[in-house]
């Protein structure tokens, strides 16, 4: 059944929930898709002489362009080199297209993208290629960025939903919801201010780590849509319902605050320096102690598992009952990457 009843475009469509994959499926794969073209992805796997290369794109309009713990430009490497690293790629090179809005103050510029040069030696990653473009005033947000990321398939299981068995335990490798909240609370719109810092990182420690694990099914970065998203996603490809439950899932103090005065949901707000896996029951625990060995995994857990059913999202609440979780409609937070 199409429900893509819209005539016009809404931030929804931008959120990673219902909207934004029915965009995706009934009006961008209907022009476009092809064989190789894999909406479930998180970048696409390109045979080359007996190697294989993996390549990913993205797009970046957070707002403000500065942050606690983050900004547009170390936002970029992180987020595109994340993509590569959670289908099992080690990252290499990045392409940089920079969209500038006249006006824009250039000492903020050379900060931001000062920034973004960090984040890529940290990441190990080059910018090899790149295009400028300047927008009149009043026509872009500042700055907004984009990305082309080619990695090389580490070795490691595969990796894919079709892997994934009922009774495989979910795991996530820290904190949910931190960098939606932190991005919320720098723009001061609700009256709220906070030093709540977002998780935004490389997952890469946590990717390479787990790779050593036969075991593992699936990886996936929680960013638009949050935890929840991502196992709609899975519940949707595989058929599974997905149980998590609430005592599990580790969410810091100021991000229950504000979700519980606001209204938000914690575990459909983004996250930037996460990783969402899938595991054989049998190896959750090794790989959990594992990531908790890394300082980018100390908050580690075991969080929920699959099971047979009707690809449902269903929570386990801390008073020991079972609600349903459905998918992300409207959009609580724009421009949150």
């Amino acid at each position: 059944m199409n429900h893509m009843q819209e005539t016009h475009i809404s931030l929804a469509h931008g959120n990673g929930g219902r909207l934004m994959r029915e965009l995706i499926e009934q009006l961008f794969a209907r022009h476009l898709g092809n064989p190789e073209l894999d909406l479930q992805a998180d970048a696409a796997s390109l045979p080359l002489d007996g190697g294989e290369l993996l390549f990913t794109t993205d797009g970046f309009i957070v707002q403000p362009l500065e942050f606690p713990g983050g900004n547009i430009g170390s936002l970029a490497i992180h987020g595109t080199c994340n993509d590569l690293a959670v289908a099992g790629a080690e990252p290499k090179y990045l392409s940089l297209n920079v969209f500038l809005e006249e006006g824009m103050a250039m000492e903020q510029l050379d900060r931001l993208i000062g920034s973004l040069a960090q984040a890529a030696r940290e990441s190990g990653v080059k910018i090899v290629a790149g295009d400028t473009k300047v927008l009149p005033h009043g026509e872009g947000g500042g700055l907004y960025l984009a990305t082309t990321g080619i990695g090389v398939r580490l070795p490691g299981p595969p990796l894919g939903m079709g892997r994934i068995r009922a009774g495989d335990h979910l795991m996530v490798s820290g904190t949910v919801g931190d960098h939606g909240t932190a991005v919320m609370l720098a723009r001061e719109q609700f009256g709220l201010r906070g030093d709540l810092r977002s998780d935004a990182a490389s997952v890469l420690p946590l990717t390479r780590a787990a790779l050593a694990f036969d075991g593992l099914r699936f990886m996936r970065d929680p960013t638009r849509g949050g935890l929840a998203t991502v196992c709609h996603e899975i519940g949707r490809e595989t058929g599974l319902d997905i149980r998590l439950e609430e005592t599990r899932i580790p969410v810091r103090d100021p991000v229950s605050a504000v979700c519980e005065i606001l209204g938000y949901d914690p575990l459909f707000l983004a996250c930037e320096g996460r990783v969402v896996t899938v595991v054989a029951p049998e190896q959750s625990e090794p790989l959990l102690q594992r990531w908790r060995s890394l300082p980018q995994g100390e908050g580690a857990a075991i969080i929920g598992e699959t099971a047979a059913g009707k690809g449902r999202l269903l929570l386990q609440t801390e008073l020991g009952g079972e609600r349903l979780l459905d998918e992300l409609e409207e959009d609580p937070l724009p421009r949150i990457c």
